[in-house]
This record gives C-alpha cells, structure tokens and sequence, in this order.
C-alpha cells in the first residue's frame, strides 16, 4: 500500500520505518529535512517537501506530531496534508491532542470527501522501537477495518473505542493511570529504601502479587538507581495531563490525585527534570 508518515520523532521515526519493513511503499515528512533523509538512507523510502507532497496518491497517511498547533500546522493550509490527500484516502493521526481537534479535522476531512482516525498510541519509545504499540482508536469501524492491518505493522494491538475524539478520550484515562501508578510506585520504593528492603528480591515478590505493573517491572531498577533517562519525559506528560484537565473541565469529572501528580511533574521542571522520563517522581525524595 502507499502511505505516508508525518513527523519523525522519537515516535513516528521507527513506526515510519516498520510500515517501510513490512512492504509498503512509505513517503516521510518531518520539518527537519535532515532527519527525513537519514531515514531514507536507513529504510530505503523517500521523503518530501511538504505534508501535501508526502501525502500525493497515498492510500492512508499517518501523523505523529507534538500538540493540537503542531497537528494543525501540518495538516491544514496550502502545502498540508489534507491539502495533498486524494478522495478516498485516510488520515490518521497518532498525536495525543485534544477530542476537539479530532472532531474538528474529522468534519473538514469530510466535506473534502477524506476519513479521519483519531489514533493515539500508548508503549513510548521502546514500543516503538519494537513494534509493540497500543493503539486507541476512534472513528468509523469500516475505516479502521482498512487501516488496522497496515498499523499493525507497528502495533501489537489497536482498539476501535468509538466514534471520532474517542481514542483521545482513551488515551486520556490512559495517562490519568499512569500519573497514579507511578506516583504509587514512587512513594513505595521510597518507603523501601527507608526500610532497608532489598530492590531486587522486592520487586521479584511484590510484582506476582497484586501490585505488580508494567511500570514496576519496567522502571524499578533505574528509579531506585536514581536514573530517568528511559521514557516518556515529564515536559510530554504534563503535556497531555492538560488535555485531560480541560476535558475534565467539560464532563465534570474529578481529577484529584492527577492534579496533585501534576504538580509534582511541574516541580520537577523547576529543577530542570524537563526531559526526565515520568519515573522521575521518585527524584523529590532524593533531594
């Protein structure tokens, strides 16, 4: 199939890559040109100009950007992708914006006569890497239907959650459980070394039992080594914790300990963690 990738971040550079591995015929846009002709070199694709060149004759194109602006910047105007985009095709987006936004775009890509997913994914960079993201996805099931074999070449598994604006709403509750369990983790691991439990023997007990978790056997050993260079940075949470306040705002629904964690992630900016991986918590008791 032909498709298109848009933006090559820690994110969209490998899941780009995969869709190039699995036999389809990929063209790649990042606003650094470099970096989209590294990826060239590395997975024999190609790469355009502009979001509405990569987007030329494509089946599907998918999009993996910062923020609701960033979405807007490649996707709306003159030279972006819904501008290049045949009748027909897809447009997915795997950013972690607001609902509002994938309804905005839906109801445009619409009136063009173009479908619109709204695909946020979860696994951080190593899912990535490695092929085994989850994906949340809303929108149309005859849509998705078409685009879940290409995604799965990045994807252990994708999940139609409802209509369009769903999977933000997915990924949303999805980042409200992380706040949570790492924070829990944090205090936790920090009570254990105060009583001088051994890490390792730890973990190996307690993660068989009812607490265990992805982030506990994932991240125990650099959180108790007081390393945070592993994963999605605290600049990036708090990012998305913001959708979820204001989407909260709307729906009435209360955030407490989120907004709580929240502010732990704004204090570790403060001391210069911006690029910390959300383990990083655990860093307040250390000081």
């Amino acid at each position: 199939m032909k498709v298109a990738f848009i933006g090559l971040g820690v994110m969209g550079y490998p899941m780009a890559g995969h869709l190039q591995k699995s036999g389809h015929e990929v063209c790649v846009y990042n606003r650094n040109q470099t970096k989209a002709q590294n990826w060239q070199v590395e997975f024999s694709g190609r790469f355009a100009l502009t979001p509405a060149l990569a987007a030329k004759d494509c089946d599907i194109v998918f999009c993996c950007v910062g923020n609701d602006d960033d979405v807007r910047q490649v996707v709306l105007g003159e030279h972006g992708i819904l501008a290049g985009m045949s009748a027909g095709s897809i447009l997915v987006d795997h950013t972690t914006a607001s609902a509002n936004l994938a309804r905005e775009l839906s109801d445009i890509a619409v009136a063009q006569q173009k479908f619109f997913l709204d695909a946020p994914v979860s696994g951080g960079q190593a899912g990535a890497e490695n092929g085994v993201l989850t994906v949340m996805v809303g929108g149309a099931q005859e849509i998705f239907e078409q685009v879940k074999p290409v995604m799965d070449a990045y994807a252990r598994f994708s999940q139609l959650m409802g209509k369009v604006g769903s999977g933000q709403l997915a990924k949303m509750v999805n980042q409200i459980c992380i706040a949570g369990v790492v924070q829990g983790l944090a205090e936790a691991f920090n009570f254990a070394e105060k009583a001088g439990l051994d890490p390792q023997a730890l973990v190996e007990t307690i993660s068989k039992g009812a607490a265990g978790s992805w982030q506990m056997e994932n991240r125990y050993k650099t959180m108790f080594a007081g390393e945070y260079d592993f994963g999605f940075a605290v600049d990036w949470m708090r990012k998305d914790l913001a959708i979820a306040f204001e989407e909260a705002e709307k729906n009435n629904a209360e955030l407490p300990m989120t907004k709580m964690v929240d502010s732990f992630y704004q204090e570790i900016q403060g001391s210069g963690g911006n690029r910390w991986d959300t383990s990083s918590l655990i860093s307040r008791f250390k000081q």
